[in-house]
């Protein structure tokens, strides 16, 4: 799936990932390869996300929005 994460400033990641757990306003949940669409909240937190190559990588945020449709995940940050 793409990710793409991005801010008012700078696209901060776009590419492959095979999952990527968000802290979302009910609680975290994870994201992965061919999800169901979903528009959600975004707590502050970390966002842990394993890239195509098998890396995983944690950002923490400040809260957002996510929106998964079509195999891409587009994180909006605040």
């Amino acid at each position: 799936m793409t990710l793409k994460i991005i801010s008012a400033e700078a696209i901060l990641f776009e590419g492959e990932a095979k999952s990527v757990t968000l802290p979302g306003a009910m609680g975290s949940f994870m994201v992965l390869d061919h999800h169901a669409s979903l528009i959600s909240t975004l707590n502050a937190g970390n966002i842990v996300y394993v890239t195509a190559d098998g890396q995983e990588h944690t950002d923490h945020i400040g809260g957002g929005l996510v929106d998964v449709d079509n195999n891409v995940v587009s994180v909006c940050l605040y």
